[in-house]
């Protein structure tokens, strides 16, 4: 096991860090602090637990304690947009952020929005496939799909959406220019890929999968957001199938790299920041695909 060695906390460090809750379980720490280490910065990233109600203060809080960069999580995504000085076009198309970025404008801290789910996720499936007109499959009408679903419009795929719940699932679809069906009937459906944008297969049901293993072999490559366990069910039927996967860590991982370079401007290490990811969850990380 590699030897850890914690940076010299000063009057110089920089303070990043992530807020929501509960952020105990939270990986990006992990992957953040060893970037910043492999680089020599003189800084550091913290979880900070902040109730819904405490929200508004902590915000605050951020621009007041000359934090640099905060990475928002649930149940904060959505709540914290009005609460900012600027907003990222397509993070307001979506609907939520997931990064803060803070500057100082004319003598006064301010706090920019922007969202990097999208970014994390387009970034994986680029590593198998070209999204340009590709026929995407997009399970789930959350704030994960629409994320997502955002970001395929972006890139220029076709996207058909799928979702249990109708009401929900028709208005995004709606705003995605897609068509919409019901998770129910999907066995007709083909395309380049699948993504499960759902928490179906999250521990502790890690027997279930969001669609039967029979329509697998239909698509080329299977990516699911989940990642305890990392091989989910409908991971591990789509490589039986012969699919190439995704695994949720990658998401996880390419969303944090894009976080990393808004705050500092610069590439971030993005194996190094990989090797952490997949060592800190107990699996062997991969080979690097790019």
């Amino acid at each position: 096991m590699p030897v850890h060695i914690l940076p010299t906390i000063n009057g110089q460090t920089s303070l990043y860090g992530i807020i929501g809750h509960p952020v105990r379980h939270t990986l990006s720490p992990v992957m953040h602090n060893a970037a910043f280490a492999s680089m020599g910065a003189n800084s550091v990233y913290l979880p900070f637990p902040v109730l819904p109600e405490d929200l508004h203060d902590a915000v605050q809080g951020l621009k007041a304690l000359g934090i640099k960069g905060v990475s928002v999580t649930i149940p904060h995504k959505e709540a914290i947009l009005p609460l900012l000085d600027e907003v990222e076009p397509l993070a307001q198309k979506i609907g939520a952020v997931n990064t803060l970025v803070v500057t100082e404008i004319n003598g006064k801290k301010h706090l920019r929005g922007s969202n990097t789910d999208w970014l994390g996720a387009m970034r994986a499936l680029s590593q198998k496939i070209s999204l340009r007109g590709a026929e995407m499959v997009l399970l789930g009408a959350g704030g994960s799909a629409r994320a997502i679903g955002y970001g395929l419009q972006q890139e220029g795929a076709r996207l058909v959406l799928c979702s249990r719940t109708e009401t929900r699932g028709r208005a995004l679809a709606a705003e995605l220019g897609c068509p919409w069906q019901s998770l129910e009937d999907i066995s007709h459906l083909r395309g380049t890929a699948l993504i499960n944008a759902t928490s179906v297969g999250m521990q502790p049901d890690i027997q279930h999968s969001p669609v039967p293993a029979a329509l697998l072999s239909r698509f080329q490559v299977v990516m699911d957001i989940v990642y305890a366990p990392l091989a989910t069910r409908l991971l591990q039927e789509a490589e039986k199938a012969g699919c190439q996967t995704i695994n949720g860590l990658e998401m996880l991982l390419h969303q944090g790299v894009a976080q990393f370079e808004l705050w500092t401007g610069g590439p971030a290490p993005i194996e190094l920041m990989r090797q952490h990811l997949y060592r800190a969850t107990g699996n062997i990380h991969p080979q690097s695909t790019g």
